[in-house]
């Protein structure tokens, strides 16, 4: 979610959350050999890591069973967020990803009656953005969120050319290209639009879906046309997918698909 380049990394750390992630996901008791397995370590070095996180609570072993699942111990870091408002545990990834890439993030609510209200802005100091007024509501199917909204949802072409119709275009794209992102959009999980919604903006966009795959959340950032290159705009859809992709496991407890 950050852009770590150059930073040094501790590969003990690292293994020690791939373990914790895959026992979250299997949601059942595993033992190391599976774990050393499926997370590509060797059996010491699984063994050695377990044995520490079971130690510090993170994890719970079964002597009998010879198997590890989730701890209690990760309580004590999760209380402090229960109950917290979303936007404040979502507010330090989409700040940091606002300054990494000097844009401005717009996070925007998906409500069931197929519109999104824009509920929290974040933006880099000193940058000359767009101002979009709090609550601002838009069709769901609008600018690049539409795009992977319909990607997410799986809508066939008829009931996307029909939620297209509903959007009011400055500069309209033609439906097939809007088509042809959509199913783009359902590889990369990010979608773009380069002053078709608002001319003048450039917007790239991902989403978040909840445990049962509703598209919940929309995070775009929205730059003055030529502020960003096409690379760094994919640089930004990238971090966008990543945030996604964190929200949903934190926030919604939605497992990590197996292809990311």
């Amino acid at each position: 979610m950050v852009d770590d380049t150059g930073q040094k990394l501790v590969p003990a750390v690292q293994n020690a959350m791939s373990i914790l992630r895959l026992v979250a996901a299997q949601g059942r008791p595993m033992g190391a050999t599976q774990i050393a397995r499926e997370t590509g370590l060797n059996v010491s070095s699984a063994f050695n890591i377990l044995r520490t996180l079971s130690h510090e609570g993170l994890l719970s072993f079964d002597p009998a069973a010879k198997t590890y699942r989730m701890g209690m111990g990760l309580l004590e870091f999760a209380v402090p967020l229960l109950g917290a408002n979303p936007a404040d545990v979502i507010r330090p990834a989409l700040t940091a990803i606002a300054q990494d890439h000097q844009t401005m993030i717009a996070l925007w609510q998906i409500t069931p009656t197929d519109r999104i209200v824009l509920t929290d802005r974040f933006t880099a100091p000193n940058i000359l953005h767009a101002v979009l007024a709090q609550n601002s509501r838009l069709p769901v199917f609008s600018g690049a969120i539409g795009r992977c909204y319909a990607a997410t949802k799986g809508l066939t072409e008829a009931q996307t050319r029909k939620g297209f119709a509903t959007v009011r275009w400055q500069d309209a794209p033609s439906f097939e290209s809007y088509w042809a992102d959509v199913l783009k959009a359902r590889d990369t999980r990010t979608a773009c639009d380069r002053s078709q919604l608002f001319r003048g903006l450039d917007i790239v966009a991902s989403l978040a879906r909840d445990a049962g795959g509703v598209p919940r959340l929309g995070m775009s950032s929205i730059t003055i046309a030529g502020q960003q290159t096409d690379e760094s705009l994919a640089a930004i859809a990238t971090a966008l997918a990543g945030a996604a992709a964190q929200i949903e496991r934190c926030l919604f407890g939605r497992p990590a698909d197996p292809d990311t």
